[in-house]
């Protein structure tokens, strides 16, 4: 009940206070010169910049929006001071007269600039670091391993070579020609040994009749 009647409180002082504002609005234009319908529409262009200005001050307090806020507080501020019988509303000055005809443009601007302006609003950091991303790279071919050739084994002395089937060295020449397309060198006593499952002494020996 209390936080009701406290509301009540606050939208009684609200309209009150409005209603003066825009009755000294209202009075120092028609002094000004602005009659009829005029008259009243100042009141409403002065309480309707400050509401813009106060929707932007609420997500945005950048310099060009205390700027405006200055503006219009200082327009209907002033209009209420001035009726205070401070200024002979019946002889408004000059400057009072321009200001209060430049009014429409000054409020048409600023009610422009504090709608379609950027806020300055700065990016949100992301509270999640994320990974770099991957790059894919090709993937370079091993280098081949380097082929070593063995020295060959030092020929036998005809009376130490073991006797050769002929056979044996028409296999032997088969694999050795393999050996020879596959590899481009000339087959080895060891490899050729390895291939034909023979003795070393019978490699040797077969190897000595292929060169």
């Amino acid at each position: 009940m209390i936080r009701s009647i406290r509301l009540d409180a606050v939208l009684v002082q609200a309209v009150i206070a409005g209603a003066l504002s825009f009755a000294h609005l209202h009075d120092l234009a028609e002094a000004a010169g602005q009659s009829g319908w005029k008259a009243w529409a100042y009141p409403i262009s002065v309480d309707l910049l400050l509401v813009a200005v106060w929707r932007r001050l609420r997500t945005d307090r950048s310099k060009l929006a205390w700027f405006w806020f200055l503006v219009a507080l200082v327009a209907s501020l002033g209009a209420n001071i001035a009726t205070a019988g401070l200024l002979d509303l019946d002889h408004v000055p000059a400057w009072l007269r321009i200001l209060v005809a430049g009014w429409p443009a000054l409020a048409f601007l600023g009610g422009t600039l504090l709608a379609h302006s950027p806020t300055d609003h700065a990016p949100a950091a992301d509270p999640v670091p994320r990974p770099a991303p991957v790059v894919d790279r090709p993937e370079m071919p091993e280098p081949a391993p380097e082929i070593t050739t063995p020295d060959p084994a030092p020929a036998l002395p005809e009376a130490a070579r073991p006797p050769v089937p002929p056979a044996l060295v028409d296999h032997a020449r088969k694999v050795a020609t393999e050996h020879r397309a596959r590899t481009g060198t000339d087959i080895d006593t060891a490899t050729l040994r390895a291939r034909l499952g023979i003795p070393e002494d019978l490699a040797g020996a077969i190897v000595a009749q292929l060169a």
